[in-house]
């Protein structure tokens, strides 16, 4: 068996107006004026712990209020603002045909990205959501790649984490996985080049391509 995990914003789907919106509404209501939005979109794929206090400050409660404004928009409007990139529905198709089995591995609320999935066409391919509870706690890729690994009984070698972020392909490494960047996202090349990207695909055509050999050796 091969274990493919996908990340979900920037790698399955173009989520940028909800994500955006829903971090300008968080600010806003907290008074704050919102970053350029060359700034915002660094701001999607890290949890939102980590971005909250470069604008609102290192205040705890004021940062759990931004992320409460932040849910009460994206909850109701923000989570069906997006679009699915071109070729990921037939790549997901090819994959779940060949046997593969799929998992999510996002830093977004598991709820939501779970409410995300189970809407979209090819959603019940996925086997498995991983994503924070909300609490703060299991928020890093390495844990939620290492917790993927574990439940499917899976080795390292036998696994490839696909995602458009250095988080991403720091969390495969972390745990031995073979990391696999893409170039449609909110990350750049260097930045995946630099945590280590065993590959980068420009296309999702490419990245079954990039798939092929790991598949033939499984």
């Amino acid at each position: 068996m091969q274990l493919v995990l996908f990340d979900l914003d920037g790698t399955l789907i173009h989520s940028e107006a909800g994500i955006v919106g829903s971090l300008r509404h968080a600010l806003d209501r907290l008074g704050h004026a919102a970053p350029p939005i060359e700034e915002l979109r660094r701001w999607i794929g890290p949890p939102l712990r980590q971005t909250f206090p470069t604008v609102v400050g290192d205040d705890p409660a004021r940062v759990e209020l931004a992320v409460a404004h932040y849910r009460e928009r994206f909850d109701t409007i923000g989570w069906r603002e997006h679009e699915v990139y071109p070729g990921i529905a037939e790549l997901v198709d090819q994959l779940a045909a060949q046997g593969r089995t799929l998992a999510i591995v996002t830093t977004k609320m598991q709820v939501q990205a779970r409410r995300i999935i189970d809407h979209l066409p090819f959603g019940a391919h996925f086997a498995a959501v991983y994503g924070p509870s909300g609490d703060g706690q299991h928020s890093e890729k390495a844990q939620m790649i290492a917790q993927a690994l574990a439940d499917f009984g899976v080795a390292p070698a036998q696994a490839v984490m696909i995602g458009d972020r250095h988080f991403d392909i720091e969390g495969a490494r972390a745990n031995g996985v073979r990391g696999i960047g893409v170039g449609w996202g909110f990350g750049s090349r260097a930045e995946l080049e630099q945590a280590g990207a065993q590959a980068i695909a420009a296309t999702p055509a490419e990245l079954a391509a990039l798939l092929q050999p790991a598949c033939a050796a499984a």
